[in-house]
């Protein structure tokens, strides 16, 4: 549909049209309309899907509609929160929102650790009227009382269910308490955990809820391979995968963020520059290596699952999972870098056999077999098995010694 059927203000669809959209993706046809009525919502979609532009429309619209019926020489104050759950996500959000805004007097701030306190003061005393965040150190601006909260009109939590894994509930319930109960609402996750559903009861109001694709399906267009091989060689094989391959650019994940540094090693000592994305890295180093990456300084990102969510790259042709991740929820969220928006790319797996049993809990998850594959010429210590991972052979025996044994009880009555 054009952008004319979402009765966007001009300013809006003129920035919209800067970006480059001709049109909107499912998440976004579905919840900007509830979203622009002052509804709350619930959407779940996969990770790429355009969410962000979803959330950020509705809020801009409210507030530009709301400040059109101020009172002249209003002060301005913060009107809409949004809470992501990392540092890069923060940073992507506040460049969409910037990006959104670009032809309207709206202004954002970013508040996230490993930044200055005081440039985040300035930014707040400047009079911006949206903060994106994370929660621990919005926390510590509000007790410092640099933040007043109480005139929120329109609060989002995007990517809900991460928030939950890394342990920041109990700061989402702090903050949310603060904001004023008349608010708008909006929450955006790839999957509904229980947790998450607690959340929805106590803070929002009857929410429409949204769901684009099943949140345990990998993107369509993501075409995934797996590596049987022994945990020591992984390291070459990951070097022939690079070396072989016609790679735009690719993410390899790892479990650890010293295996991190350790692949990254591996790949520079054999001539391949590669950028580093973990935790034990200072904020400058994670924007230095998110902004090589972008500007493709680097082909290659070597991260931990902090990025797993939080690298907007439309262009990323590889995904490797050096690692297999161990929980499979990680794994859809991992390869779910490539293939973005509705494009192609390739998930590749290394896995050896101690890690089949996460493999097993994965093709549950997504409920599909992943295929297995042997590298072309590669000096396999172990020739690869090819087949679908059932049991460890050590159970197998158990449970043959389990049944000979029955056998031979019911014999003997």
């Amino acid at each position: 549909m054009p952008f004319s059927t979402y009765n966007l203000l001009p300013d809006l669809v003129k920035a919209v049209k800067a970006m480059g959209f001709t049109s909107f993706m499912p998440i976004q046809a579905q919840a900007i309309p509830p979203g622009l009525e002052g509804k709350d919502i619930l959407g779940s979609a996969q990770t790429g899907s355009g969410k962000t532009v979803a959330f950020v429309l509705p809020l801009l619209q409210k507030l530009l509609n709301e400040k059109a019926h101020a009172q002249p020489g209003a002060k301005s104050s913060v009107r809409a929160l949004i809470l992501v759950p990392t540092r890069e996500l923060a940073a992507q959000v506040e460049t969409a929102v910037r990006d959104l805004a670009r032809f309207t007097p709206v202004k954002c701030v970013l508040i996230i650790g490993g930044t200055s306190f005081d440039a985040q003061l300035r930014g707040l005393r400047q009079g911006a009227e949206i903060v994106v965040a994370t929660p621990g150190r919005l926390l510590d601006h509000f007790r410092s009382g640099n933040i007043a909260l109480s005139g929120v009109r329109v609060a989002v939590l995007d990517e809900a269910d991460r928030m939950l894994d890394m342990g920041f509930m109990p700061d989402i319930r702090r903050i949310m308490q603060t904001l004023p109960k008349d608010r708008q609402t909006l929450m955006f996750s790839a999957t509904i955990p229980p947790e998450v559903e607690r959340v929805v009861g106590e803070f929002m109001r009857s929410p429409v809820r949204i769901e684009v694709d099943r949140p345990s399906s990998p993107a369509a267009g993501v075409t995934q391979m797996l590596y049987p091989v022994m945990q020591d060689q992984k390291y070459e094989l990951l070097y022939a995968i690079l070396k072989n391959t016609q790679i735009t650019s690719a993410v390899i994940f790892t479990r650890t963020k010293h295996r991190a540094d350790r692949v990254a090693r591996f790949l520079e000592g054999r001539g391949i520059p590669v950028a580093v994305l973990h935790s034990n890295r200072s904020q400058a180093q994670r924007t230095n290596a998110m902004d090589g990456f972008r500007e493709s300084k680097h082909q290659i990102l070597v991260a931990t699952d902090i990025a797993a969510r939080g690298i907007d790259v439309r262009q990323i042709s590889h995904v490797i999972n050096f690692d297999v991740p161990q929980h499979a929820e990680d794994y859809v969220h991992r390869i779910g870098r490539t293939g973005r928006a509705f494009g192609v790319g390739d998930a590749i797996t290394l896995a050896d056999r101690e890690e089949e049993k996460h493999i097993a809990a994965i093709e549950q998850f997504i409920s599909q077999t992943i295929p297995r594959c042997a590298y072309p010429d590669f000096p396999y210590k172990v020739p690869p098995l090819l087949k679908t991972y059932k049991a460890p052979i050590s159970q197998s025996f158990r449970l043959r010694r389990t049944i000979a044994r029955s056998s031979r009880m019911r014999f003997r009555r």
